[in-house]
């Protein structure tokens, strides 16, 4: 898929946050659960989502352009969750488009840092409260939901599944979702893809390395999902310096985990590297966008085969 279109979209104010220049965006092709944290290692790098809490929103540029292209694709899905779940929700821009979406379904909103679930709670509106409608907020882990298996309809998740850089916490994050969904349950997510920030790269710059989309639809297959769709485009995010590129990543938690340690002259190096491009510098993220459905089991847990006999003229006779 391929826009050669081009934006500016703009971040909301925050306040006492100087704007280090206009970023444009252009696209081409709670409960608590044991062990979790509001922080998470990936590779040699930190993240710190809890940190970042307050000032994500200024920063998530991406993730909202992100998330926006998911809902688009839910527009041609045959789908009336009665559950769903937004795992890695942060501030809850995902939960709060499904509930548009879907306003008679129980929304979760599922995240390890729990300011961010705090900032979800924050933004519901009183009269969604009054009424009961709004997200119930879990703090957990994805690799161990505490949530029952077979109970939701729909699970959304918008750029955080990349985090888990071990394919084996990978594997079991998918295990985890098809063990919430109920047979005829969907799942939807997008990644960050191998070829993310490929510019700085090329520059010097250590980068985060990212699982390619067909390396992740094997690992949907054998988490049991089936008719796995993967997609891929690249969105570019353009900045005037190199100082706003980074304070966005700091705002978004991120620093550490998608960028390397150097040390300042070797930084000053790799920027001074950076190509422009008409004048500004690309940051190139390619998006994995990914679908699976959780069918019903065929095989039952010890191991027998599990047969359905229907009567003739209804569904599957």
């Amino acid at each position: 898929m391929t826009d050669e279109h081009q934006r500016a979209v703009e971040p909301p104010p925050r306040e006492g946050h100087k704007a280090a220049g206009r970023r444009t965006l252009r696209s081409s092709g709670p409960e608590q659960s044991e062990g979790c944290a509001n922080g998470a290692q990936r590779g040699g790098g930190v993240l710190d989502f809890a940190a970042a809490a307050d000032s994500y929103d200024s920063a998530a540029v991406l993730a909202r352009e992100v998330g926006r292209r998911m809902a688009e694709r839910l527009t041609v899905v045959k789908l009336a969750p009665q559950r769903f779940a937004d795992i890695g929700c942060a501030t809850g821009d995902g939960v709060r488009e499904l509930q548009r979406r879907y306003p008679a379904a129980l929304p979760l909103a599922v995240d390890f840092a729990r300011p961010m679930l705090a900032a979800v709670a924050a933004r519901t509106g009183w009269w969604a409260r009054q009424r009961g409608r709004a997200p119930r907020c879990i703090n957990a882990d994805v690799r161990a939901l505490p949530l029952a298996a077979d109970s939701l309809d729909l699970v959304w998740s918008n750029l955080m599944l990349h985090w888990l850089s071990d394919p084996a916490e990978l594997r079991q994050a998918f295990a985890e979702m098809q063990r919430v969904l109920t047979a005829g349950g969907l799942l939807q997510f997008a990644m960050l893809g191998p070829d993310t920030l490929k510019e700085l790269r090329a520059a010097g710059a250590p980068t985060a390395s990212f699982l390619d989309m067909h390396d992740i639809g094997d690992m949907l297959v054998g988490a049991g999902f089936a008719d796995p769709v993967m997609e891929m485009e690249m969105l570019t995010l353009t900045y005037p310096t190199p100082r706003g590129f980074l304070a966005d990543q700091r705002r978004l938690g991120v620093r550490n985990g998608l960028l390397g340690r150097l040390g300042w002259r070797q930084w000053r190096q790799v920027f001074a590297t950076w190509q422009r491009v008409g004048g500004l510098l690309p940051a190139r993220f390619e998006i994995v966008y990914g679908h699976a459905w959780k069918v019903a089991p065929r095989v039952a847990p010890d191991g027998r085969a599990i047969l359905r006999f229907h009567k003739p003229g209804t569904a599957g006779g």
